[in-house]
């Protein structure tokens, strides 16, 4: 017999476990167990009144009417026509293309079941190309003896499955008549079928199983126990064994991920913060009362939730995220106040140098005299504000780090950085990461640990990729989460186009004359590329951006580097503009010169990468080119565009693409023209990329947890599960009274993510 934690080797012997580890790194009988089917082939379920799905895979049970041998039209070789009477009251077409091979196996009078593909040649009219096939014993009577077979006669996936059914008595053929058959996640080297047989051996062999779910919990929610669950995943008989199976296993996936999220929130509920409590005579204060505007009804109530958050003793955790050009960065800074005023540092942690100096620049001219703390004219209460980055001059780093490890300096600014070694504070009570999606923990980890022993500094991590409420239950686990939802005053719309290049290649060019019009109009403009373009040569392609292969010939997309793009602007269509180039590989003095340019007016359109898709903010700025838009995701097209419309000028956006019209990526960008709606667009970019790269090695470890859990439809299961998963962990933590949910946390949860978690 055999339990989940048991190895694969003891129990399917050293062949057939390395296979599986190699393919899918599977080791016990519980990783095997938990490699759930893709689907399943069903039979005759699609052959009713309605006619299959183009594209759907089928099988089917009948037997041979017609096999007929038919030269190919345009070609050497032959086809197998072949009709396949399955007592559904029509016929089904099926078309061999090595009919010449196949000819001597599928005849007609066969009983035969058939696996593949539904083609439309024409509307209404559909066939099976080149399906798998198995030759099918008679019910009564066959040569082969009844319901099993000697030998396999057949093709394709079918054949491969009845190998793996065959014993010492032949091949059992009941198997392949099941209503349901699973189809699972492959390799060339171990096939499906390898995979089926593996698990029929296992589940033969499988103990009871000790269920980690309390029976009123499963009770409540109609679940099956943990051993049923497994079995009707794998093998189910009707329809409702697979989705009562994916109820339950669905449900496990959202508890385990809840139960590691829940002893993190329990383990950070025992950390200490330094109280940062309001002052009203600080310089939280005196910067509030110096805004030339009105903080909107969000922004202020963001401020209360966070400045709430920062007079506890527990360290606040808390996310923000609001759309691009929302007021993330004031609603920041009133924050970071509110801890200067207690007599602490911040530190604010950014992607890019470029963002960390945008950032520098930005906080220091909102503070004015607030920010200029030890220079002629500071305001009382003032602070200073540094910036840290890696190419910094070593005076200016030294100078910088001085100011930082004295307490001089209240706000550090930088990237990277700051969480190297040398970087000291005399005394950090909060961190602010922006763009949080950018930093690995470990990178976050080691900002915080700079804070003094015993003490946990307050986080803040700012997005502005909107996060929907199931992916923020399921990734941020003990952050709390403030939104800004509406676009501070002064915010002009935005109107964005699809230019398609190779259908109206004049369109393109009406692009650069609008960009051309918007300058004589006093407005700047952006030009975006997707690459930079000066290390083709060294990565075998040519200077347009096309691949080249063994014989020189060029194939694959192509896309234009930001280097070409300048040099072709500014010797054509704006040679009577002023044109900047900036992109990441540039020293760090030429991209803040460059950026300077562009702020002050004195560069009026920037040719650019994507290093100016977060934090920059030039408000004069009305029109962005994305050259190659398809190249980009949806949530990287809305944060670049973001960088448009932030004054009193309306935006215009154009998308120019080569993309096929009626092709998933042409629609991806026209759904980006239709909605400025971050979350719309945040959901629409999570459901093309799948919602397993959510979960991305990036940020937390692989996304082997989840299997069938939908973290975008399935938010009442999370919710269920979360509650259910504070409860247990409120009562005991560390669930050393609750080994089976410990053994399924780990188990259902990679520990590379576990890790993630834990340091998170």
């Amino acid at each position: 017999m055999a339990a989940l934690s048991d190895r694969l080797d003891h129990i399917l012997g050293a062949k057939a476990a390395d296979s599986l580890a190699d393919a899918f790194d599977m080791r016990t009988v519980e990783d095997l167990l938990r490699h759930y089917p893709l689907r399943y082939a069903t039979q005759g379920q699609p052959l009713t009144e309605e006619a299959p799905e183009d594209g759907s895979h089928i099988t089917v049970i009948g037997r041979i009417t017609k096999a007929e041998l038919r030269p190919m039209r345009n070609r050497r070789g032959s086809l197998l026509k072949v009709v396949l009477d399955t007592g559904s009251g029509r016929g089904v077409d099926v078309t061999f293309f090595n009919g010449d091979k196949v000819k001597y196996v599928v005849r007609e009078g066969l009983r035969a079941m058939m696996s593949g593909t539904v083609n439309y040649w024409r509307p209404g009219q559909w066939n099976l190309s080149h399906p798998g096939y198995l030759i099918l014993p008679e019910t009564e009577g066959d040569d082969d003896s009844v319901g099993a077979l000697t030998r396999v006669r057949g093709g394709g996936d079918l054949r491969g499955l009845a190998e793996s059914a065959k014993g010492a008595g032949g091949v059992d053929t009941s198997f392949m008549e099941r209503e349901f058959i699973p189809v699972y996640p492959a390799t060339a080297k171990v096939q499906s079928w390898d995979v089926l047989a593996c698990v029929r051996q296992v589940l033969d062999q499988l103990d009871p199983l000790d269920d980690p779910v309390p029976e009123d919990v499963r009770a409540e929610r109609a679940l099956p126990n943990l051993s049923d669950a497994l079995r009707l995943i794998h093998l189910p008989e009707r329809k409702d064994d697979i989705d009562r199976a994916k109820d339950r296993l669905r449900f496990d996936e959202a508890l385990a991920l809840q139960l590691v999220l829940a002893e993190r929130r329990h383990e950070v509920s025992g950390r200490r913060a330094r109280a940062c409590a309001p002052r009203p005579d600080g310089i939280a204060a005196a910067f509030e009362q110096r805004l030339p505007f009105e903080l909107t009804a969000g922004q202020q109530q963001v401020v209360a939730e966070i400045s709430a958050d920062l007079a506890r003793e527990q360290p606040m955790h808390r996310l923000l995220q609001g759309e691009v050009g929302s007021g993330k960065t004031i609603v920041a800074l009133h924050a970071m106040l509110q801890v200067v005023d207690a007599g602490l540092q911040c530190a604010l942690l950014a992607p890019t140098e470029v963002l960390a100096a945008q950032h520098y620049r930005s906080l220091r001219g909102m503070l004015g005299d607030l920010g200029a703390a030890g220079e002629l004219g500071a305001a009382d209460h003032a602070t200073r504000v540094v910036l840290v980055t890696g190419s910094m001059s070593a005076s200016a780093k030294k100078a910088a780090l001085l100011e930082a490890a004295t307490g001089e300096a209240g706000i550090v600014i930088g990237t990277h950085a700051l969480i190297q070694d040398n970087v000291e504070f005399f005394d950090l009570g909060m961190v602010v990461v922006d763009e949080q999606h950018r930093f690995g923990v470990e990178q976050r980890d080691a900002l915080r640990a700079k804070a003094k022993a015993g003490a946990s500094p307050h986080l803040l991590v700012m997005t502005a990729t909107p996060i929907p409420r199931t992916i923020a239950m399921t990734t941020l686990g003990d952050l709390e989460t403030s939104t800004l939802t509406e676009l501070p005053r002064g915010r002009s719309p935005i109107v964005s186009r699809v230019v398609p290049r190779r259908q109206h290649p004049n369109w393109v060019d009406r692009a650069w004359e609008r960009i051309v019009e918007e300058v004589a109009a006093g407005r700047q403009a952006y030009v975006v590329c997707s690459r930079i373009g000066d290390d083709e040569e060294a990565a075998g392609k040519s200077r347009n951006g096309r691949a080249k292969n063994g014989d020189g010939e060029k194939d694959g997309p192509t896309t234009q580097a930001v280097l070409d793009v300048f040099e072709t602007l500014r010797a054509g269509p704006l040679s009577g503009v002023r044109v900047g180039l900036l992109h990441g590989r540039l020293p760090a003095d030429e991209k803040d010169q460059v950026m300077r340019a562009f702020n002050d007016g004195s560069v009026d359109v920037l040719v650019c990468t994507t290093v100016v898709e977060v934090g920059v903010d030039v408000p004069n700025a009305t029109v962005m080119v994305i050259v190659d838009a398809d190249r980009f995701g949806v949530s990287q097209l809305h944060q670049l565009r973001g960088r448009i419309g932030r004054g009193e000028h309306p935006g215009l956006c154009l998308l120019i693409t080569d993309a096929a019209p009626g092709g998933s990526a042409m629609a991806r960008l026209d759904a980006v023209a239709a909605t400025t709606d971050g979350f719309e667009l945040a959901v629409l970019d999570l459901r093309t990329r799948r919602e397993g790269d959510v979960l991305g090695a990036a940020q937390s470890g692989t996304a082997r947890s989840l299997r069938l859990l939908s973290l975008l439809d399935d938010l009442e299961v999370i919710t269920a599960a979360q509650e259910f998963a504070r409860a247990v962990v409120a009562s005991d933590p560390g669930l050393r009274g609750h080994p089976g949910l410990a053994g399924m946390m780990h188990a259902a949860v990679d520990s590379e993510r576990l890790e993630y978690l834990a340091k998170s």
